[in-house]
């Protein structure tokens, strides 16, 4: 009966321990994190907007590890998702204004965060939207998207 009784107490006290866990407030580190990420998201827009690709992929992990995911499948690497990109919009006017639009954004530990939003591309004869879901890595001090699925 006790060992009943025991493994019900730890249960519970299991349970409550990760209910706690949930509602615990942001850590001024956590949402300083949050914020950096949010900033090197603007200078990507700003890049983007000013026609610099290479600008728009600082904040890309310089890496054949890199994984960008598309409408046309899985690409590794940094200088491939350069490259497509560079093929893709090859001047400013097919590059349009771009638009980031952070949805949700989640320090998963002090190394690794993930971020969901909305991109618009605005151009003078269309406007393209779609989403993405980035995962950033904290590498050497600084904030990095070592993967990115957009669509």
């Amino acid at each position: 009966m006790y060992k009943h009784f025991a493994i019900s107490l730890f249960i519970a006290a299991m349970f409550i321990t990760a209910c706690n866990k949930t509602k615990a407030p942001i850590l001024v580190s956590e949402s300083r994190d949050l914020e950096i990420i949010d900033s090197i998201m603007n200078t990507q827009q700003e890049a983007w907007n000013n026609a610099s690709l290479e600008g728009f992929m600082e904040a890309y992990w310089k890496s054949d590890s890199l994984m960008f995911i598309g409408k046309r499948g899985i690409n590794n690497g940094w200088e491939n998702t350069l490259t497509n990109y560079k093929n893709s919009y090859p001047d400013a006017l097919t590059m349009g204004k771009l638009k980031f639009t952070n949805k949700h954004m989640d320090r998963l530990d002090s190394a690794n965060a993930f971020v969901i939003g909305q991109w618009e591309l605005f151009r003078a004869t269309d406007t393209l939207s779609g989403h993405y879901s980035l995962v950033w890595k904290k590498l050497n001090g600084h904030w990095t998207i070592v993967a990115d699925h957009s669509s």
